[in-house]
């Protein structure tokens, strides 16, 4: 329980932090904030993800030997860790459609 609600943060904040401090940059290039806010937020929502749950191939490696060696528990344990880094990312990009007024 306690990874699951690592994983979610994380992934949340990787999103957030990304979008906001990456705003930055459209302001320093004179470009809207808001709208480089907004794509950045969906550009990175699969490295949120792939950055919470610890790196892909790790990931595939567990799934992998779960099915080779018959670990159900195994498997239904990695992929709701992955469903949960998903969803962090997803109230991210909730919450940057919120703060940017939506598409």
């Amino acid at each position: 329980m306690q990874k699951i609600v690592v994983v979610f943060f994380t992934s949340l904040g990787v999103l957030l932090g990304g979008a906001l401090i990456g705003s930055i940059g459209g302001t320093l290039t004179k470009q809207s904030p808001i709208k480089i806010m907004f794509e950045l937020a969906e550009d990175i929502k699969l490295w949120a993800v792939a950055t919470a749950i610890g790196g892909t191939f790790s990931n595939l490696r567990v799934l992998e030997g779960g099915f080779m060696e018959g670990k159900l528990s195994l498997v239904v344990k990695q992929l709701i860790i992955l469903i949960v880094a998903f969803l962090g990312a997803q109230l991210g990009i909730w919450i940057i459609t919120v703060l940017t007024g939506g598409k």
